[in-house]
Parts: C-alpha cells; structure tokens; sequence
C-alpha cells in the first residue's frame, strides 16, 4: 500500500518525479513560459510600487528573456536570483552575469543564491507553482522573503490545461497524460492560509495549434513533463508511437484548418505580505523577524 499524499501536495502530482523536473537543466526557456511572463510583465504598468530589490523564482525555467524585460522595467533595482538546483543556477550564471569587469566594478545589479527573509520588494515567479511537490510550504517561502508590503506576482497552470489531449488518453484507455492542476480559487485560498493579504486572481486560455503531430511531440518534449503518480512506469515502443500519433489526429479543428488544436489555462496571481497579525493567546510566540518587523512598523514604536 502507497503512502498517503501530503495534504500540501497535488493529490496526482508525483514528488519524485516534480524534483527530479525542478533539476532538469534547459538550454533556454520555453518559449510558451517566455510568452506567459511577457504578459505578466505587462501587468506591472499597474502597480505603483517600485521595488528596489525583487527575487526572480527560477528564471531559467521561468523566462531569461523575461528577467531581461524585468531587468529593464526596474533599472536601479537589485536583484537576487534563485534557481532550483546547482544546475539551473549555473545556467543562470552563464545567461544573466554581466561581464567580470562590471561586477569588479560593482555595476552589476545581479546576484545569485540564498536571499535574506523579509527583504524583497517583489518575488517573481512565472511558471514554477504547478509542478511543485508542496505549494503550500513554497507559498510560505515566498512570503518569508517578501518584505512587509511586498509583493508576490506569479503565474501557473489550470485545470482545463491540455483537456483535449486527457480526452484521448481516456478513450485510448492510456493513463493520465499530465497531473492534475489546481484552481484559481484554491490557490486564492492558499495564499491567504500561507499569510498572504489581498489576493487578485485571474485567467486566461491561450490555444495552441500544431501543423502535424511530430511538431507537437517535438514541442512537448521542451515545455514539459508527465507528473502524473498513475503515469505508465516503463518505456514505450514504436508501435505505440504510431498509435499516439494516430490518435493526436483527432484534435484537427475544421475552424483551425485541420491543425492539431490544444487549450492552456493559464492562472496569474497578485498578493501582498501585509504587517504581521499577533494571536493573543495566555502563552504567544513571536518570531524574531515578526518582531522586528512590528517594531519598525508600529507607529507607537517610532514614536518612542
């Protein structure tokens, strides 16, 4: 008998196989991921705030010609870089450093690794929540690094995501062909369990269109892997390649000109880190930081 899930994690969501994804090195970013973060930087022309130091969450996976418009949109701010592995972090380095003569002369507003909790003033994370094994406890990371009155912007998948194509692994009588993906409003809730305030949720589906299937496979080999528990254990052969390609014909849409027509739900979240709220209890515990911070944004407090 399998072990019970954690109620943190995606009941289909396999941790193993979303860590060993989070390790994967890229040789660039998904184009559809680089997409997603070109729209999301867009909807930053209506925040006011302008950070002065931000986290970019994985931007290897995320978008690096994304991080670019980031970069350009905040030119006087710094920013702290953290991959999901040595890896990516390497990646990363190579993509994103300036040259050595401008970090020698510290004109390089751009490091990499750990990041001091409650200092950030933006923590960007495009793509990353879906395929994580524990989004709650990520969620309570982000909000960790976030200082009081930061801001989360993040975006990830939904669940009508591929619907077409779970449509013919059902009738094929195949396993799953991805996880499952949660629901705006779960992850609204989410946030405001891992403390977050004022959560602003919001969707969009982007439809995708393929000329033959060998451009679909091919493109799906760089987006993504099957997360799935259920997913088919061992190696498939060239019979059932033939008879996937068979079946991904049925997505032809007369109304798209016969291509191969796939829908992905995308979700893009906005969130605030609001001043710590104390439970008076007959024994509280306060953290050191929450401290800190209460302290430094109490009114009564400065005026001592």
């Amino acid at each position: 008998m399998s072990e019970p899930s954690s109620p943190d994690t995606p009941p289909s969501l396999d941790p193993v196989a979303s860590a060993r994804w989070a390790a994967w090195p890229h040789a660039a970013s998904p184009w559809l991921n680089e997409e997603i973060g070109r729209r999301m930087e867009d909807r930053l022309q209506w925040i006011r705030l302008q950070p002065k130091f931000w986290v970019d969450w994985a931007p290897v996976s995320g978008g690096l010609q994304t991080h670019a418009k980031l970069s350009a949109r905040y030119p006087q701010a710094h920013c702290q870089v953290l991959e999901t592995s040595v890896e990516r972090e390497q990646l990363a380095r190579q993509a994103l450093q300036a040259p050595w003569w401008r970090r020698w002369l510290k004109q390089d507003a751009l490091t990499f690794g750990a990041s001091e909790p409650g200092s950030a003033d933006m923590l960007w994370a495009n793509m990353a929540l879906h395929t994580s094994e524990d989004p709650q406890t990520l969620l309570r990371k982000w909000h960790q690094l976030l200082a009081v009155d930061g801001f989360l912007m993040f975006s990830c998948l939904g669940p009508d995501t591929l619907r077409e194509l779970a449509e013919v692994y059902q009738n094929q009588g195949w396993p799953p062909a991805c996880h499952s993906f949660t629901d705006m409003h779960d992850w609204g809730d989410m946030l405001v369990q891992a403390g977050f305030a004022e959560p602003v949720m919001d969707m969009e589906r982007i439809t995708l269109t393929y000329a033959s299937t060998q451009s679909l496979i091919a493109d799906f080999r760089l987006l993504g892997r099957n997360l799935h528990r259920d997913r088919f254990a061992g190696l498939r052969g060239k019979q059932w390649l033939a008879r996937f390609e068979n079946a991904l014909l049925l997505l032809a849409k007369p109304q798209q000109d016969g291509r191969l027509t796939l829908t992905v739900e995308v979700i893009y979240g906005h969130a605030l880190k609001p001043l710590p709220r104390l439970k008076v209890e007959q024994h509280s515990s306060v953290s050191l930081q929450d401290m800190r911070t209460l302290l430094g944004q109490s009114p009564s407090a400065r005026s001592v």
